[in-house]
């Protein structure tokens, strides 16, 4: 059997028989892409992840069936297969199925385990990006990614391992971001923050800038800038939890040097009352 190609075109079209996984972004619904809006109120049926908001879920059409499969970070969660399945079926029963996913995808968000899925079932397959929850949080306090004076690349990486899968070798990451200048965009990583944050001390100094990034783009949203050195101890001071993005490198000191305080959480809900 021949495979139909995953479509990632400017004329997508959203039929009956086909699946599109959409990126919904960080949660603020105003920056969900245009396409990614569309795609959401051409639903028949969308499979929606536990982190997209109520606001992105507007976009649908009223009679459209919402299907909650959770995936949030420390809770339970819809089996991964279950909801392949669920793809599946939608669509051979002729429905225009919408994945919808927090972020991108295709960042840490399994769309490329859907996308294998739903070819090997001979299902018609698109995705539509969203805006990653690690370049939304850092860029909401007003500092990038990559520099080029500060880092000349960044890396997304996962805080969490596949059960039997022995994870991130955090001592080689942080060599070569100290000898690469390279921005580490952490996700997932709060409930190893201990681990990681002494791993990453064998090849990074403890005032290493960090900024770690609650709720990302939502009102409730909280940061809090620091140094490696205090990671752990901030995130159990502040008794943050996840979703929540760490964001390690220079390129944090940016923030600092808007006159915001070290390790003082704030919250974009505090700017909103304010204005």
């Amino acid at each position: 059997m021949n495979m139909p190609a995953t479509v990632i075109t400017s004329e997508s079209q959203f039929n009956p028989g086909t699946v599109t996984l959409v990126g919904a972004g960080p949660g603020d619904p105003e920056l969900l892409t245009i396409k990614a809006a569309r795609a959401i109120a051409a639903a028949t049926v969308l499979l929606v992840d536990d982190l997209v908001s109520d606001g992105v879920l507007a976009h649908a059409s009223p009679t459209a069936r919402i299907v909650h499969v959770g995936k949030r970070g420390g809770c339970k969660s819809t089996p991964q297969a279950f909801i392949e399945k669920l793809m599946i079926m939608a669509a051979r029963e002729g429905e225009v199925v919408v994945r919808l996913k927090g972020g991108d995808p295709f960042i840490f968000g399994r769309g490329g385990e859907e996308v294998e899925h739903l070819r090997a079932a001979g299902i018609e397959v698109q995705v539509l990006n969203g805006i990653t929850a690690g370049l939304a949080g850092l860029t909401s306090l007003g500092a990038p990614l990559t520099h080029r004076d500060h880092a000349h690349g960044v890396v997304f990486v996962t805080g969490h391992a596949k059960p039997g899968d022995t994870g991130t070798d955090w001592q080689q990451l942080a060599a070569t971001a100290r000898d690469a200048k390279l921005t580490l965009v952490i996700y997932m990583g709060v409930s190893s923050a201990a681990h990681i944050q002494a791993d990453l001390l064998t090849g990074l100094p403890a005032s290493t800038p960090l900024a770690i990034i609650q709720h990302a783009s939502l009102p409730q949203q909280r940061h809090v800038i620091t140094s490696l050195g205090t990671l752990h101890a901030t995130i159990a001071r502040e008794q943050l939890g996840s979703p929540a993005v760490i964001v390690v490198g220079d390129v944090v000191s940016g923030v600092a040097a808007m006159g915001q305080p070290l390790d003082n959480a704030h919250t974009l809900e505090a700017r909103y009352r304010a204005a």
